[in-house]
């Protein structure tokens, strides 16, 4: 645990690189790529004014990344001056049938080189590759894609079970394990992902409530500040976005499109408020889909820092039911 609370100035914030392919204009996927692709990138995020990245695995996938790359990489972000303090491994579901046995080794993967690269989290996910349905539309959350089966018991116990195994597997090289909320998988809702965190029953695993997959849905959805009270005693990263969103019940049309965050449905100066009440001292990182995302990335940190953070150490802060960041907060470049 920190031996000090986070405030505004040194909490740490990464950016998403949703915005940058994992694969080149020439088809060469960028694991593949010279160490001088990825320090263009790291440098992008670091002048978008960003002190930490989150290597998010539509990018760069750590896990696959021979040791002697894996040395490469940790220098290029090095040389750049950049913290890498987490992963986020997407759409390889340990319960996905066919390939949950190649993507729960490459969860293995993943977790051997967050260590490696001195991570602090490797957040995993539920959801699925999206559909080719999903991938015609503009925003592909605006169909359903993958469901995970309702009410399948040995399909849940089987996702604890390869959870608590990645889990165990995290806490002996000393990272923590964040489960990404996403519709439709189990924890697709604030009741069900508490109850999959309390069944895995490891402290150094816990929630990435990014309440922005859910509240996009373009159908009825749960409460944002119901969704906040219940998740956020148990989570340890955040991935946190927002949406603009309408609804017209009577005509049963619900709308909903990618907006900065302090436009958007989710107050989360209320959010934030919630999340210190019951012990939150995680990593924070800022996504946003569609046109500059990264600099709408930016504008969501500089509004974290502004006008959500706590200004001041001393402040109230609950006991987290799971276990913390373990490093120590440091200056963050503004």
């Amino acid at each position: 645990m920190n031996t000090m609370a986070y405030t505004a100035d040194n909490w740490p914030i990464t950016a998403a690189l949703l915005q940058f392919p994992g694969v080149d204009a020439q088809g060469t996927h960028i694991n593949d790529a010279d160490a001088s692709a990825w320090a263009e990138v790291f440098t992008e995020v670091k002048e978008a004014g960003f002190a930490n990245a989150d290597l998010t695995d539509s990018w760069v996938r750590p896990g696959d990344l021979s040791k002697q790359r894996l040395a490469e990489f940790k220098q290029s972000a090095e040389s750049v001056g950049i913290g890498i303090p987490v992963i986020s491994a997407i759409r390889q579901s340990v319960i996905e049938e066919g390939k949950w046995e190649d993507n729960l080794a490459y969860s293995h993967r993943t977790i051997d080189a967050a260590a490696e690269l001195g991570c602090e989290v490797v957040s995993f996910g539920l959801h699925q590759a999206i559909t080719p349905e999903q991938q015609k539309q503009l925003w592909f959350w605006t169909v359903e894609g993958y469901k995970d089966p309702v009410g399948d018991k040995d399909a849940w116990n089987n996702a604890v079970a390869r959870f608590q195994e990645l889990g165990r597997h995290a806490a002996e090289v000393g990272v923590l394990l964040s489960l990404e909320m996403y519709e439709d998988t189990y924890i697709g809702t604030a009741d069900s992902s508490v109850q999959f965190v309390q069944d895995i029953g490891l402290s150094n695993v816990g929630l990435n409530p990014d309440l922005g997959n859910l509240i996009r849905l373009h159908r009825p959805i749960e409460d944002w500040r119901e969704m906040v009270a219940k998740t956020l005693p148990y989570s340890n990263y955040w991935h946190m976005k927002n949406y603009i969103r309408d609804e017209d019940v009577a005509r049963d049309m619900y709308v909903a499109m990618p907006a900065p965050m302090e436009s958007g449905l989710i107050n989360y100066r209320e959010a934030f408020k919630v999340a210190l009440s019951v012990g939150f001292q995680g990593i924070l990182c800022t996504e946003h889909y569609g046109g500059d995302g990264l600099s709408v990335t930016a504008s969501n940190q500089d509004y974290l820092r502004r006008h959500v953070l706590p200004k001041k150490e001393g402040y109230a802060l609950g006991q987290s039911q799971v276990a913390q960041g373990r490093q120590q907060p440091a200056a963050v470049a503004h």
